[in-house]
Parts: structure tokens; sequence; C-alpha cells
């Protein structure tokens, strides 16, 4: 089940800042151009998936005029983020003619705007957003299901890979940014057994659940996302002190079919040059893989 919903603002930044909700119904102008081939303007509608009684919520970008069906990305924020950590990539992207849906995942942040509870949010939760998510995106008449693309940022670069790993069929490929790989490592680091971790917990910035360390214990990454065997982009910046770029460098090495692109100096999060750097990777890339 999902629910379209108009939205009334004009927007016309390249990154909202935090706090910022507004998003424009009307086609707009986008703000990072294309490096080569044609510039579509876009409209963006509010668009809800469900999953086991949660509502999903979430903000997708159609190209206008860039044909009756055209590829899509889905785009997964990082820990405590939200849908809008995504719009730079989202309005590149929609100006390059795909459909971008950027969406809360439930319980993601205090301020998510989907449903669920923070206490209960783990990467595995996300995982079934996110699967509930590509479930609904097929629907849309617009969308080439052939081309439907991951795209995630820090967790969200996790849940994407995972998802991908357990749902190949339905996904033409992924990209990972600075993919939060160490999360793992992180949680044996401040717990040594499931016994110690208390039922609420302050992590990093955002109090969480149990549940959240809980199914990391035990758990390999790497053995999981191996079974992926589509091509992988991965950007990760060789400045980044919250994920070292070891953790990309492993995953490079533990896909099937993979590309590392290293951003020199870019740290945990893409701004300015350094994600108009990563734009043109995921571009190539995305292109490149159409079928």
């Amino acid at each position: 089940m999902f629910y379209i919903v108009a939205l009334c603002t004009l927007v016309l930044y390249g990154c909202v800042p935090s706090g910022t909700e507004d998003v424009a119904e009307e086609p707009v102008k986008n703000s990072v151009q294309a490096s080569e081939g044609p510039v579509y303007e876009y409209e963006t509608q509010e668009l809800f998936a469900e999953r086991d009684g949660n509502q999903i919520y979430g903000i997708i970008y159609i190209p206008q005029n860039a044909g009756e069906q055209m590829p899509a990305i889905i785009y997964s924020h990082g820990f405590g983020g939200s849908y809008q950590h995504g719009i730079q990539y989202a309005e590149a992207m929609a100006a390059r003619g795909y459909a971008v849906y950027c969406f809360d995942f439930c319980g993601g942040s205090p301020g998510s705007r989907s449903d669920g509870s923070q206490y209960e949010m783990s990467i595995f939760t996300e995982q079934q957003d996110l699967e509930s998510v590509i479930r609904m995106i097929p629907s849309l008449s617009y969308v080439d299901n052939d081309n439907i693309f991951l795209l995630g940022s820090s967790q969200g670069g996790v849940v994407s890979a995972i998802t991908a790993a357990d749902n190949s069929e339905d996904i033409a490929g992924a990209v990972l940014l600075y993919p939060a790989f160490v999360l793992v490592d992180d949680a044996m680091e401040r717990f040594d057994s499931i016994d110690e971790v208390p039922e609420t917990y302050q992590h990093m910035f955002m109090a969480v659940g149990k549940a959240y360390f809980e199914e990391l214990f035990d758990y390999n990454i790497y053995e999981d996302i191996e079974n992926f065997n589509k091509d992988v982009l991965i950007i990760h910046g060789d400045s980044d002190d919250i994920v070292p770029l070891s953790y990309s460098e492993r995953a490079a090495e533990v896909y099937p079919l993979a590309n590392l692109e290293v951003i020199p100096g870019a740290g945990h999060g893409f701004y300015g040059e350094d994600a108009q750097t990563a734009i043109e990777y995921m571009a190539k890339y995305y292109n490149s893989h159409i079928n």
C-alpha cells in the first residue's frame, strides 16, 4: 500500500539544511547541473510505503519529459539522518532523467517522519523498510522495473548493501557512499557480550535500544554482502575519521564485482566539490548499467 500527496512549496537548493522540510511540487531547474546530456526539469511528490503497519514517509523526484518509463534510484540515509540528506543527489540524478526516492527509516531518527520507535530500530529493521520500498516502487507507472538502483550513505550504505544481497533479482546495482561497515566492530568494542547491552543506550548523538546492538554480535557483514553478484560502486573519502577507508577497501575485495573510488581529502559526508565529484562518479555508474 502506498499514497502520493502533492506538495506546494518551491525549492531551488542543492542541499537541505537540518530542519528544512519544504520540498517542491512544481517542476524546477536543478541546482546541480549535469555535466553532459540533457538537463531535465522535475517535480516532487510525497510518497508513502508501509511496513508491518508502519507508514514510511518519503519524497520522490520525477523528471519531466524523460520518457514514459525511467530508471529509478532509492536513497537510504545514515544513522540519525533523514530523507533530506539525499536531496543533493536526488536533484542531480533527477536532472539526468532518473526518478529518485528519498525516505525516512522507521525510528531512524528522533525527527523521523516515518512511524516507529528509535528504540526498536536496527540495520535489520531498516532492511525491512528498504525492502518494502523496493516492493512499492515498481507499482509506479513511470518507473522502468528493470532498472531500479540503490544508493545509500553511511549506515544507509550498509543497509543498501545487505538488502541488495538478499534481493538481487530486484536490484540492477548499488552505489555505497562511505558505507559504515565499521558498525559491527564498533558494537564489539562497546560491549563484550549481549548481556552487557542496556535496554537503552546513547549512541553518538542519538539514543537507541538494545535491538540496535544485539543482532550485530556474531554477524559478518562481509559474508552477507558477497552474495550480491552485480556491479557495485563504493565512494569513500581518505580523510574519513568515522569510517576508515580500510572498511570500503575490504568490501571492494569481497564483492565479486566492485569498484572503489577514493575522494582525496573527503571526510564522512560529501559537500561542495566532493559532493560534485561523487555525483559524477555515480552518474557515470548508473548510466553505464541501465539495461
